[in-house]
């Protein structure tokens, strides 16, 4: 239970990092999903670079989730799709 309201706030977080950063406006709603997404490509990039020792798939840090999120409105600026 704890764990998904983790992954709510750290999601939060890096949304609001990564919106300010590349100067969007959305919904607190969208920051949380962006900031989820990028947590989970976050995840993916760093369970590629070094396994983990239980061989499960982890969510990333905050550090590894904004960039995630930058990445992922990046691609939404550059492809011209706007999110709410």
């Amino acid at each position: 239970m704890f764990h998904i309201l983790w992954y709510v706030i750290i999601g939060l977080l890096s949304g609001l990092i990564a919106k300010s950063v590349m100067h969007e406006h959305m919904t607190m709603f969208w920051t949380i999903v962006l900031g989820i997404v990028g947590s989970i490509l976050g995840g993916g990039l760093t369970h590629m670079i070094s396994r983990s020792k239980n061989e499960r798939f982890h969510p990333a840090g905050l550090i590894f989730s904004t960039l995630g999120a930058i990445l992922v409105l990046f691609i939404c600026y550059k492809l011209k799709i706007h999110l709410p």
